[in-house]
C-alpha cells in the first residue's frame, strides 16, 4: 500500500501452535488511514458557521441529505408535518449516543436550534430558522417545531449538527472551548487536534453502523499549490485542486481524478456600506457587462466551470429569461458615459472629478479566486475602469469596497438565497437591501406549490438582475484527487460551497 495510506497497527503477532510445537508468523490486521488536503480550522462550530467539510463526520442532524441532495433520515427516523399548525414533528433514534456515552436526546435539539435563533449569539445560520415559533419537547425522543409560516426547506435546514446540551448549557456559543475538541453523535470523533492538523477516529459505536476506515486525518493546508505538492509526494491522499493542478494527476494510475458538478458559483460582491458604492451604484451594470466570464473560465479553471448570470443555475427554479449580462464591453462603456462619466489622458473614467475604479479584496490562499480577480481586474481596466486587487490577511466586510465571493446550495432553493440576498439577513455580507427581493423570496420559502414557487423565484431572479447585488462569473467544478485505492466516493452528487458535500457517505468509504 503506497503513500501512507496503511499503518501497521501492530508487528508479526506469532501464535505459539502447541500440538503441532511449530511457530506460525500471524500479519497483524492493519489499521486504515486517510488524510485529507483541508482548509484552515481555528474552531468547528457547526451552529455559528455554515461552511466545514469536517462538521459531517463528527455531527448529525435531525435529517440529512443523500447523493442526490434529498432529504433522508438522521437522527430523526421519521416526521410528520401538520398542515393546518405548520408543525413538523420528528421521531429520534433511540439508540443514538454522544461520542462521550450520554444519550442525544430532544432536549438537545431544542437547546441547539435556539442557541442558533438567539440574536445575541451571532449565527449566520439564524434565518433558516426565523420562522420558528415555537420548539415543544414531548418526550426524549419526540421534538415539535411549530411555524409561524410555511417554509418549505425546514426539512433541508434540520441536517443542522445537533449539539450536547450538557456540555455546552451555559457557555458561550462564540468562545466555549468545545469548539476546540467537540463531542458529537457522527461516524468519526477527534482523537487529536494539533495546530496543523485534526485527527479523527471511527465512532465503533456509531448509531448507523461503524465506519470502515479506522483514521481520517484533516491535514490543514491552506495554499492550493501546496496541495498538488502534498498529493504528489505521499503527504496526502485526497484533495480538493484547483483544475491546473488537478490536470497533472489525470494520467496517473496511482491516483483517480473526479470532476465533481457543483451549485457553487463565483462573482465579484459589492459592499454597499461602503460610501463608493452609495455614490456609484448606477455603474454595477457596467461592470456586469465588463466582464468576459468566458475567458476567465477557460484561463483559470481551464473550462471547467460555466458562465454565470444567477444564483439558481444549477436548481430546478432557474429562471433563464434575464438579463444574463454577456460580455460587452462597448455598452459597460456607454452605460459608463451615460452616467456622466468622461474619458480621460489616461485612459480611465472619470465623475465629478474622481477617477471610476475600486479594489477587489480576495482571500489569501484560494488561488483560483485569486486569478479570477485579477482577470477580472485587467478586463475592467479595459473598459476604462481603474480596478485593482487585494489580498488581505484578514477578510474586513465593513471596510472593504468588494469582495470575491462564492455562494451556492445543491439543496432547496432557498438555501443560499434568503439569508444571502435578504435584507439584513445573516450570509448578507453585501448589506444588499431590495424589497421587491426581499417580497418574492418569502414567498417562495412559503409555498409547497412548485408552480407558486416557480412564479416567485422567477420574480427574484428578475429583480436581482435588475438590481445586481454581485457581478456574477461563474460556476465551478470541484476537482478532487484521490489515491486509487479509496473506494466509495459518489463522483455523481452536486457538490456545495466549497466542494462541500464529498463526504455525505464517508461511513461506507473503504482503503483497499
Amino acid at each position: 500500500m503506497k503513500k501512507g495510506l496503511l499503518t501497521m497497527a501492530g508487528v508479526l503477532l506469532t501464535v505459539s501452535l502447541v500440538s503441532a510445537g511449530t511457530t506460525v508468523p500471524v500479519l497483524a490486521e492493519e489499521e486504515t488511514t486517510l488524510v485529507y488536503g483541508s482548509g484552515d480550522y481555528t474552531r468547528i462550530n457547526p451552529a455559528m458557521d455554515e461552511h466545514g467539510e469536517i462538521n459531517i463526520l463528527i455531527f448529525n442532524g435531525l435529517t440529512a441529505h443523500d447523493g442526490d441532495n434529498q432529504v433522508v433520515p438522521g437522527l430523526a427516523e421519521s416526521w410528520d408535518f401538520d398542515d393546518e399548525t405548520n408543525t413538523y414533528t420528528f421521531h429520534m433514534a433511540e439508540d443514538a449516543k454522544w461520542q462521550d456515552g450520554e444519550p442525544v436526546t430532544a432536549e438537545d435539539v431544542k437547546f441547539t436550534i435556539e442557541a442558533i435563533m438567539d440574536p445575541e449569539n451571532g449565527s449566520e445560520n439564524a434565518p433558516n430558522y426565523e420562522d420558528v415559533e415555537e420548539i415543544n419537547v414531548i418526550d426524549d425522543h419526540t421534538v415539535a417545531f411549530k411555524l409561524e409560516d410555511k417554509n418549505v426547506a425546514f426539512l433541508d435546514y434540520m441536517t443542522m449538527a445537533v449539539l450536547p446540551k450538557h456540555l455546552l448549557e451555559g457557555e458561550d456559543m462564540q468562545t466555549s472551548d468545545f469548539f476546540r475538541n467537540p463531542v458529537g453523535t457522527g461516524p468519526y470523533k477527534i482523537e487529536s487536534w494539533d495546530e496543523g492538523q485534526a485527527t479523527l477516529v471511527k465512532n465503533e459505536d456509531y448509531f448507523k453502523g461503524e465506519p470502515s476506515i479506522d483514521k481520517i486525518v484533516f491535514k490543514i493546508v491552506p495554499d492550493d499549490n501546496a496541495k498538488a505538492l502534498q498529493l504528489k509526494s505521499g503527504e496526502l491522499d485526497l484533495a480538493l485542486l484547483t483544475p491546473k493542478d488537478a490536470a497533472a494527476f489525470a494520467d496517473d494510475e496511482a491516483y483517480t481524478c473526479y470532476d465533481m458538478k457543483t451549485s457553487d458559483y463565483r462573482g465579484i460582491m459589492f459592499n454597499f456600506g461602503n460610501e463608493y458604492w452609495q455614490k456609484n451604484r448606477d455603474l454595477i451594470p457596467a461592470v456586469c457587462y465588463g466582464l468576459d466570464r468566458q475567458a476567465i473560465i477557460d484561463a483559470v479553471i481551464l473550462g471547467q466551470g460555466m458562465p454565470a448570470y444567477g444564483p439558481l443555475q444549477r436548481n430546478i427554479y432557474n429562471y433563464e429569461d434575464v438579463e444574463h449580462y454577456d460580455y460587452n464591453p462597448e455598452k459597460a462603456k456607454e452605460i459608463l458615459e451615460a452616467a456622466g462619466c468622461e474619458m480621460g489622458d489616461d485612459g480611465f473614467y472619470y465623475r465629478d472629478g474622481e477617477k471610476v475604479g475600486f479594489v477587489i479584496s480576495v482571500s489569501a490562499g484560494d488561488q483560483v479566486r485569486i486569478d479570477m480577480a485579477q482577470i477580472a481586474a485587467q478586463e475592467l481596466k479595459e473598459i476604462g475602469m481603474d480596478v485593482s486587487v487585494e489580498i488581505p490577511a484578514q477578510t474586513d466586510w465593513a471596510g472593504q469596497m468588494a469582495f470575491l465571493i462564492g455562494w451556492g446550495s445543491p439543496f432547496d432553493a432557498d438555501d443560499h438565497t434568503y439569508k444571502v440576498f435578504g435584507t439584513d439577513k445573516g450570509a448578507n455580507y453585501s448589506g444588499y437591501s431590495n424589497t421587491d427581493v426581499d417580497k418574492y423570496l418569502t414567498e417562495a420559502r412559503q409555498s409547497a406549490d412548485p408552480e407558486v414557487r416557480a412564479e416567485a423565484y422567477a420574480n427574484f431572479q428578475k429583480a436581482l438582475a435588475e438590481d445586481p447585488a454581485y457581478a456574477m462569473i461563474c460556476y465551478i467544478d470541484a476537482n478532487y484527487v484521490a489515491d486509487s485505492n479509496i473506494k466509495g466516493i459518489d463522483s455523481d452528487t452536486i457538490m456545495g460551497h466549497h466542494g462541500v458535500g464529498i463526504f455525505w457517505n464517508v461511513a461506507d468509504w473503504t482503503i483497499e
